[in-house]
């Protein structure tokens, strides 16, 4: 992240231990597109037994994101589902539901959450930050000193632009990106206090004011890495 100061570092950090929350405004089978296998697909299984994983499959081999290790496996014959091995652990997966052995135990009954799986997916493919908000549903995504996606109407309108210009304020705790882009301009006002959607019943660290064009957004987001 360089030419980042050390606050903005420091907003853009917050919250990364914690898990995904959900998106509100539609779910998909994957977070990804199931069409297409050289286009990463990404899930986080949680098991009956409570042990919870990410698993990132992309043409045919999986990332499996364990507690403590991540492993590659190839895809290897199966006759139910889609099995990935190593000859030491062994993930079979048939869509949203998945099944691991590994030498110590096996963790059956897990389940991809997709809530989870969307924000995950982004922190992923590289993304610092991501926001969301309700009515239109829309999202907002950071990559730090590259660009900022902004998707509003539900997925229907798309923004993108380069080399955002920074500026962060330690005393009143936010972070200000702005951008143009032909015939568009943004503003992203990021508030490190807590955020709460109420549609979702779920908090977040940062409260996220979108300005495109004259037309506000208001919503909450995370820091992903």
């Amino acid at each position: 992240m360089g030419g980042l100061t050390n606050t903005a570092r420091y907003w853009t950090a917050v919250g990364c231990s914690l898990l995904a929350l959900p998106l509100l405004w539609g779910c998909i089978t994957t977070a990804g597109h199931s069409g297409d296998q050289s286009t990463p697909r990404t899930f986080v299984y949680q098991c009956s037994d409570d042990y919870t994983f990410v698993t990132r499959i992309r043409d045919d081999h999986a990332w499996l994101f364990l507690p403590g290790q991540t492993v590659k496996l190839p895809q290897v014959p199966s006759g139910s589902g889609t099995k990935y091995s190593d000859g030491t652990i062994s993930f079979l997966s048939k869509g949203d539901e998945a099944l691991l052995e590994t030498t110590r135990t096996t963790h059956r009954n897990c389940v991809n959450n997709r809530s989870l799986a969307i924000w995950e997916h982004a922190k992923l493919n590289g993304v610092d930050f991501r926001g969301v908000g309700n009515e239109p549903g829309w999202y907002l995504e950071i990559r730090n000193g590259e660009s900022i996606q902004f998707v509003t109407n539900y997925g229907d309108d798309r923004y993108l632009f380069d080399n955002p210009k920074l500026r962060s304020d330690p005393t009143t705790r936010e972070t200000v990106y702005r951008a143009v882009s032909p015939g568009h301009r943004l503003e992203v006002l990021l508030k490190g206090e807590t955020c709460q959607d109420s549609m979702a019943d779920e908090s977040y660290e940062t409260r996220v004011r979108v300005d495109l064009d004259g037309r506000v957004y208001q919503g909450c987001g995370k820091a992903l890495h």
